[in-house]
């Protein structure tokens, strides 16, 4: 899966006076398709998310970094957002890899007669959660039992995505329909069905 970033010009006191932007936290809005931005040291914004693109067999390759088409999506989004901002030119655009799975979030396990532990499926929510998953693998490499080693969270693995060519299309009709919901407010037979499976964010 691939996501892709945007990053401002730095703003000047004024734009940034016109935003509110008082605190600077770092922020996401709420669709299931969402967007994630903060303030950086030298006051541009960064603004990523919405689009993340699956490429048919999990294709990883340098080309797959630059995607004008969807820098042109976000920055579209970004304007909405930000009218105020409209004369702001992007000075940064790069794509990269995210890890996923089919609950959208880390799961753990051991391999190598449990020599080695593994956190994985972030789905691009690493950044906070790491030190929690390192802390949890260190719990397991221990044969410690924890308040979280033995959550439901931690011992259950999502399921494994099926093979291709079914992988893709099930990636793209829940894409779809994630689309559609953000846009109706409704959930359709695809994603009930998912939600029955244990298969997304609130799986």
């Amino acid at each position: 899966m691939y996501d892709y970033v945007l990053v401002t010009e730095p703003l000047t006191a004024e734009q940034l006076a016109s935003i509110g932007w008082k605190g600077r936290q770092g922020l996401s809005d709420i669709p299931n398709q969402f967007h994630y931005y903060r303030l950086t040291e030298d006051n541009r914004i960064l603004w990523g998310g919405y689009d993340a693109v699956y490429y048919f067999r999990g294709k990883v390759r340098t080309e797959l970094e630059s995607r004008p088409e969807t820098w042109a999506k976000l920055s579209r989004h970004f304007f909405a957002t930000f009218p105020q901002l409209e004369d702001v030119k992007f000075s940064h655009t790069w794509g990269g890899v995210i890890d996923t799975c089919t609950r959208y979030s880390v799961f753990w396990g051991k391999a190598m007669q449990g020599r080695v532990a593994y956190a994985l499926g972030y789905t691009g929510l690493g950044a906070g959660s790491t030190r929690f998953g390192a802390e949890v693998m260190l719990d397991l490499l221990d044969g410690k039992r924890s308040r979280a080693t033995e959550t439901e969270f931690v011992r259950k693995h999502p399921l494994p995505f099926p093979p291709e060519p079914f992988r893709f299309a099930g990636i793209q009709a829940t894409r779809w329909s994630l689309d559609r919901e953000d846009k109706t407010g409704r959930r359709n037979g695809w994603l009930r069905t998912l939600d029955r499976l244990g298969i997304g964010f609130d799986s």
